[in-house]
């Protein structure tokens, strides 16, 4: 297939051109304005394109091709945002092609795959594309047919007028494509969707089941060599001198050396976030050759001592002092301990807390802690390179290609519009791949040893070489008055390298009297966004807390939630409440009815409650708890989520109840350790996942029907697990739980 790179103006949101073979091509850009389409003359176009970026491609044999501008990671994105074209061109489903779009932030936008904003981010711009790509055909065969376009109508791929003339989209595509592109057209009403709403399979479903190559460890190119990286055996260090001699020796070797990732005084992007500087790599045919030679590598390792970073983000420039101390976890623990103890940050205070707690009759209080978590992608960190002086290619699994394209332009020293960056399909992400120094080193590699490369990392490197959920504390307290009122509430919330508190939360807005408060311990272990970040933590502590003050007062839980939610929504406190608290009740009651809370027929199960909002969206669980063989086992869910409009149903529900999954397994056995610098854990046999018979036998996921614009859904399922899950353990075993891993808690005497 041939390659076409096409030049288009930044400053166009769409525009339309001719195929070659007869047919019409919609582009969509991510920016303003819609211009006149091009002539075929002027794009040149072959008879079957390629690299042509988030477009409509209609050929005049009826066939709709659909680019997703996305990157894809399990979350089905090439479904979801494919469905919301074809729903406004008013396409036939089963005639629609799809496939992944190259990086082209101009005509394609963020193509950030993370933070839960897919759907959301591109929910209106893509309704506009097939909007205005369905407005052009049938000005196309209002002028055909002499007719006011106002009376050509369409259905599924096909324009239709009362006088009985009809034709397909493909055999008015040409002539669309000369019309200038329509602005501002008016919108289907979520009443009149056929497409959105209904559940569409994976459409590249059977692609995965039978092992085609859509992941970056199936990349492959004439020539290519492998490439592994030997980084230091703990945080804290860095490398004094190598032998390679007999590395060099081993069969298939072509390389082995030394060199650094940021130049000095580099100033590093948002999410350049990388562990260490100085990189001993090695080089050669197969990837088993070279794991082999490495092992034959002899190392001298030295502190690498405090160093600074300068580095860009949202809070402009900052230079970065990273600690050179070797950390342990258990020093990690008291160190926390000790700075919970001093004043913090405020982040924010309502009314007098500091009066209600003196005045209180009765203060509960709970510290609660959480570890660093691996994300632990089921495949491991790898991207191809081919990097000359002239030009880069570069391809690969990533979150974030706009957001990487910057610094490694300036690692190579060459124009953006010289470097390209080809996406494959991710084998998970969870955060962790919207950090790019892999790709960053797989070039570096690339244009040292003059040849196209692929980096790969092992399972231990990947588990061992940072970027990791942060661990975390927060201590909780609850001010009640001799009447049990709930009359005062405080957070304070530490981490290392930050905290978790999101000041603005629930139960922020229903409390008179309301602090949180915030603090944070400098690292050198790495950090980086992990499915839902800082809430995946939040809401363990918070919902387990909220439980435990419900108790205190003689309240079922969700009546308890529910009374604090009429407080926030009918007598608010405060200005900057995040949430909307009549749909955060919403998911409360749903999940309550569709449980059966407190009703008949369950009483072999013991169950945890939890409600959290996050990522614009709201999410409830009630997890039913049983014991297995002496054990706890989470044996049903019932999940309630308000994310808005459901794009594909069926694939929100798959991942609702991946999240469940993931939750659970977290929070039972999730937890990465250090001593003297060094992960303790370093593939599945000493790093805790959930198996595969411990897996609930049944999730049972429901959706709050509104007609409110889509919001998030991969991470907001995720943390209210981790509480719901602490809160059922609460009354399968007596006794409450503060410290994550749950598991390792479940021999420990009840607190307080």
């Amino acid at each position: 297939m041939e390659n076409t790179k096409m030049t288009y103006n930044r400053r166009a949101f769409l525009k339309a051109s001719l195929l070659s073979g007869g047919g019409m091509m919609l582009s969509v850009s991510w920016l303003s304005n819609v211009k006149a389409a091009d002539k075929l003359q002027a794009l040149n176009l072959p008879a079957q394109a390629s690299q042509l970026n988030a477009y409509i491609q209609i050929t005049a044999d009826n066939a709709v091709k659909l680019i997703c501008p996305n990157p894809e990671f399990g979350q089905n994105v090439m479904t979801s945002l494919p469905m919301i074209i074809a729903e406004e061109l008013d396409v036939d489903w089963k005639n629609v092609v799809v496939e992944m779009g190259p990086h082209d932030n101009t005509k394609l936008g963020p193509q950030f795959t993370g933070g839960s904003n897919s759907v959301r981010m591109y929910w209106k711009p893509l309704r506009e594309a097939g909007a205005a790509a369905r407005q052009m055909l049938r000005e196309a065969a209002a002028q055909t047919w002499n007719v006011p376009a106002e009376e050509v109508t369409t259905q599924a791929g096909v324009l239709q007028h009362a006088s009985g003339k009809s034709a397909s989209y493909g055999e008015m595509a040409s002539k669309a494509a000369t019309l200038t592109v329509p602005k501002g057209m008016k919108l289907k009403a979520p009443k009149d969707f056929s497409i959105v709403r209904t559940s569409k399979k994976n459409v590249e479903g059977q692609k995965i089941v039978t092992g085609k190559p859509l992941f970056g460890l199936d990349y492959r190119t004439d020539g290519m060599l492998i490439a592994m990286i030997q980084h230091p055996p703990a945080f804290g260090m860095k490398l004094k001198s190598f032998d390679a001699s007999q590395a060099l020796k081993m069969p298939g070797i072509k390389e082995v050396f030394s060199l650094n990732l940021y130049p000095d005084d580099f100033e590093q992007g948002g999410f350049d976030t990388r562990t260490f500087n100085q990189l001993l790599v090695v080089v050669g045919k197969s990837t088993w050759e070279v794991m082999n030679a490495r092992k034959k590598l002899k190392v001298q390792w030295e502190p690498a001592g405090d160093t600074k970073d300068m580095m860009m983000g949202r809070g402009g420039k900052r230079e970065v002092t990273v600690p050179g101390r070797l950390e342990t976890t258990s020093t990690q623990l008291e160190q926390m301990q000790e700075l919970a103890k001093k004043p913090a940050q405020q982040l924010r205070k309502d009314g007098d807390p500091e009066m209600a707690f003196k005045n209180a009759a009765q203060i509960i209080e709970r510290t609660y802690n959480a570890p660093f978590l691996a994300h632990n992608t089921m495949e491991p960190m790898n991207f191809f390179a081919h990097v000359t002086e002239e030009k880069a290619v570069v391809a690969g699994p990533l979150q974030a290609p706009g957001w990487s394209e910057p610094t490694l332009a300036k690692l190579l020293n060459l124009p953006a519009d010289k470097i390209e960056i080809q996406m494959t399909r991710m084998g998970g992400g969870f955060g962790r791949r919207a950090y790019c120094q892999y790709m960053y080193e797989a070039a570096l590699i690339s244009k040292q040893v003059k040849a196209p490369v692929k980096l790969i990392y092992t399972r231990e490197d990947d588990m061992t070489y940072g970027i990791y959920r942060p661990m975390y504390t927060a201590t909780y307290r609850a001010a009640l008055d001799a009447n049990k009122n709930l009359i005062g509430f405080h957070v304070k919330g530490g981490g290392i390298p930050e905290h978790a508190i999101h000041a603005n939360r629930f139960p922020a807005g229903a409390v008179d009297n309301y602090l949180a408060e915030g603090w944070e311990i400098p690292s050198n272990i790495t950090i980086g966004a992990f499915r839902a970040p800082r809430s995946n933590f939040n809401a363990a502590a918070e919902q387990s807390f909220l439980d435990e003050v419900a108790e205190a007062i003689g309240k079922d839980p969700i009546e308890f939630r529910l009374e604090l939610l009429k407080r926030a929504k009918e007598n608010p406190v405060g200005k900057n409440n995040e949430y909307d608290a009549d749909r955060y009740a919403g998911v409360l009651t749903l999940v309550r009815d569709k449980s059966n809370w407190n009703k008949v027929g369950n009483e072999k199960y013991h169950r945890g409650v939890a409600a959290y909002f996050c990522h614009n969206s709201y999410a409830a669980h009630v997890v039913d708890m049983v014991s297995r063989d002496g054990e706890p086992y989470v044996e049903r869910v019932f999940s309630a989520m308000d994310c808005g409009i459901v794009v594909n149903p069926d694939a929100a529900k798959n991942m609702v109840q991946g999240a469940v999954v993931d939750g659970i397994g977290n929070a039972l056995y999730g937890a990465l350790t250090h001593k003297n610098g060094a992960a303790e854990q370093s593939n599945f046999h000493n790093y805790r996942i959930i198996r595969h018979n411990e897996a609930p036998k049944q999730i049972e996921v429901y959706f709050v029907e509104n007609d409110f614009d889509p919001t998030g859904l991969g991470e907001p399922p995720f943390p209210p697990v981790f509480g719901a899950v602490a809160n059922a353990l609460y009354k399968t075993t007596g006794k409450r739980f503060y410290d994550q891993p749950f598991k390792s808690e479940l021999d420990k005497p009840v607190q307080g």
